[in-house]
């Protein structure tokens, strides 16, 4: 199917629409509800208005729009400004056998991601502990105790953060660069192929599906290593669309999955969640 680019003028009203007076209810989201008819519809009819004449702003914007519910990055700004996540993973661990955690993920927002503060907690059924990211920097707590990481870990931590959907849903605001790559099709899905690289010359590419502009792969090279990163179970938690389910394979060997139980934006965190003590 052809698809034809947002008429200038559309595309700017439906940007520049202001969400600042609307009221917003917070509540807890879960992979199990439908999603209304009426975003549904919108979501399609968007993506329906693009043609193959895309750029690398265009395609970028569009996924934005459709990942705000057509508010684009003005209301995800306004509803993401904190995170709250619960949901298992399950991780490959040095020695090759699977282990399971729950976890908890905790993010207050900032302008950009180097100022983003993250606590992401797992708990294994030997140990608990928690990596933070504050300032552009990677510690952990163990037994209430502040230590470094390993360079391993720490790498997989940032990966998850540099490496993830909000490296192209506020791209501008990283000050990251675009680049448009040949469209591929994988398994019948026809998809943009849209390089993001930031301002520390980390490149990801995200496969975007050309029918409803979602995410539904990313690809990035570490080390002579080869991620992929698999999104499934596309959901709205308060407006906003989410993948409740994440895999990830390094070198075609899957490494990590990862289900998404409840997540909630626009709750009280304290600080002291993100403080070395």
């Amino acid at each position: 199917m052809r698809f034809k680019f947002f008429a200038l003028i559309a595309f700017s009203f439906f940007m520049s629409v202001s969400l600042a007076a609307q009221e917003v209810t917070v509540k807890n989201a879960s992979p199990t509800p439908t999603p209304e008819k009426k975003e549904k519809k919108q979501d399609n009819k968007k993506a329906a208005d693009l043609s193959k004449s895309a750029t690398a702003e265009q395609v970028a914007e569009s996924t934005i729009f459709i990942y705000g519910s057509l508010g684009g990055r003005d209301y995800l700004k306004q509803i993401r400004k904190t995170t709250i996540e619960l949901g298992k993973i399950s991780v490959v661990n040095a020695e090759g056998r699977t282990e399971q955690a729950n976890y908890q993920l905790l993010i207050m927002r900032g302008d950009s991601l180097d100022k983003e503060r993250i606590r992401f907690e797992q708990e294994f059924p030997s140990a608990r502990f928690s990596l933070i990211y504050n300032n552009d920097k990677v510690f952990g707590i163990f037994n209430e105790k502040v230590f470094s990481p390993n360079d391993s870990a720490a790498k997989s931590f940032q990966n998850q953060i540099w490496h993830g959907l909000e490296a192209l849903l506020r791209y501008k605001e990283n000050g990251a660069t675009l680049a448009l790559g040949e469209r591929e099709k994988v398994l019948g899905v026809d998809f943009y192929t849209l390089d993001i690289t930031d301002k520390q010359n980390r490149k990801t590419r995200f496969y975007i599906s050309q029918k409803t502009f979602r995410v539904m792969m990313l690809e990035y090279t570490e080390d002579n290593t080869k991620y992929r990163r698999k999104f499934y179970d596309y959901n709205y938690a308060q407006g906003t669309l989410v993948p409740f389910r994440s895999v990830l394979w390094a070198n075609d060997k899957q490494i990590e999955e990862t289900t998404i139980q409840s997540i909630s934006f626009g709750q009280r965190i304290e600080e002291d969640a993100f403080k070395e003590s």
